[in-house]
C-alpha cells in the first residue's frame, strides 16, 4: 500500500463489527488487509468482554448500551492513532462509520450493508423481520436480545447450507443490546437522534457503501437508498453491489471478491495527497 501512513509505512485500518456479532466476524478481513500492508485493528464495542464464548456469559454487561456510547468509544480509539485510519464497518458498524466520518474522523470509510441512519424512511419487510427479535419486545429496549439459530440464519446467513449456518451461529452469534435497535428504528420520530448524519457534509472523507442483494437484514435496496441520500454532497461517495451475498458475507465462501473490490477502491482514494488536516486526527 501507499507509504503515507504510520512511521513504518502502514496505514491504520479499523474494522467495526455489527450487532449480534463480535470482532471475530472480521477474522478473514484481518488476515486479508494485514497481508495487503495495512496496520489492522478490530476493536470490540464497549462493554463487550472477551471473545464470543465469554460474551455469551457476560451479555448483561451490554444492557442499555446505545449508539452514542459506541460511537464515542471508537472516536476515542481513533484519537489515539498517529494518523487518521481507514474505517470499515459492517451493519451497525457501517452506520458507525458514517457517523464517525460525519464527525470529521477517518481518512476514508467503507460501510458494508450499513444499518440506516435517520432520513431513510422506508424499511423493507425483511429488515423489519430481522429486527423483530428486539423491536417486537419493548421490554428488551434496555436489556439484551439473543437470537435463535433460526433468527440468525434468516438475518445473517440465509444463503448458507443448514450445516454451515449452524456452524456460523456457533462461531459468531452473541447476545446484543436492545437499545440500538430502538434508537435506529424510531430515529425519524426524533429531532436529533444519535443516528443522525449530515448527508450534505462536504468536509467528510470518501465513503464507499457496499450492498448485498440476498441480504435480508440490510437489502441492497436499503444500502442504495443511503447512497442516494449522499448524492447531494460534493464529498466522494461510491456504491458497489454484489450478487448472491447474505448479510454476513465476510464469512461466506466468496468473501474475497468483496474484500478485493474494497481494496481496489481504497487504492484509488488513498493515492490522493494527504492534506494538512488529515495528518492529525480530529
Amino acid at each position: 500500500m501507499a507509504s503515507a501512513g504510520s512511521e513504518n509505512g502502514q496505514i491504520p485500518l479499523m474494522l467495526i463489527h455489527g450487532a449480534w456479532l463480535s470482532a471475530r466476524s472480521w477474522e478473514n478481513y484481518v488476515d486479508y488487509f494485514t497481508k495487503r500492508g495495512f496496520a489492522v485493528s478490530a476493536p470490540e464495542w464497549p462493554r463487550k468482554l472477551g471473545d464470543v464464548e465469554e460474551m455469551r456469559e457476560t451479555a448483561e454487561e451490554s444492557a442499555g448500551l446505545g449508539v452514542q456510547e459506541i460511537v464515542d468509544h471508537y472516536a476515542s480509539l481513533i484519537d489515539e492513532l498517529a494518523r487518521p485510519p481507514v474505517l470499515v464497518g459492517h451493519s451497525y458498524g457501517g452506520l458507525f462509520v458514517e457517523l464517525l466520518l460525519d464527525r470529521g474522523l477517518g481518512r476514508a470509510g467503507v460501510a458494508m450493508s450499513p444499518a440506516p441512519p435517520k432520513g431513510i424512511l422506508k424499511l423493507p419487510f425483511s429488515t423489519l423481520k430481522a429486527g423483530a427479535p428486539a423491536l417486537a419486545h419493548p421490554s428488551k429496549r434496555h436489556g439484551v436480545v439473543t437470537l435463535t439459530l433460526e433468527e440468525f440464519t434468516y438475518g445473517f446467513v440465509n444463503t448458507f447450507t443448514p450445516e454451515n449456518a449452524a456452524a456460523a451461529y456457533e462461531r459468531y452469534a452473541v447476545p446484543e443490546t436492545g437499545q440500538i435497535f430502538y434508537e435506529a428504528g424510531f430515529a425519524n420520530f426524533h429531532l436529533h437522534p444519535p443516528t443522525e448524519v449530515q448527508f450534505k457534509n462536504a468536509e467528510r472523507a470518501p465513503l464507499l457503501i457496499v450492498g448485498a442483494d440476498d441480504d435480508n437484514t440490510v437489502p441492497a435496496s436499503l444500502a442504495k437508498a443511503q447512497f442516494k441520500r449522499y448524492e447531494s454532497s460534493p464529498a466522494k461517495t461510491d456504491y458497489l453491489e454484489f450478487e448472491r451475498r447474505p448479510h454476513l458475507h465476510m464469512a461466506a465462501a466468496d468473501w474475497q471478491e468483496v474484500a478485493a473490490a474494497i481494496d481496489s477502491w481504497l487504492d484509488g482514494v488513498l493515492d490522493a495527497p494527504i492534506t494538512e488536516t488529515e495528518e492529525t486526527p480530529a
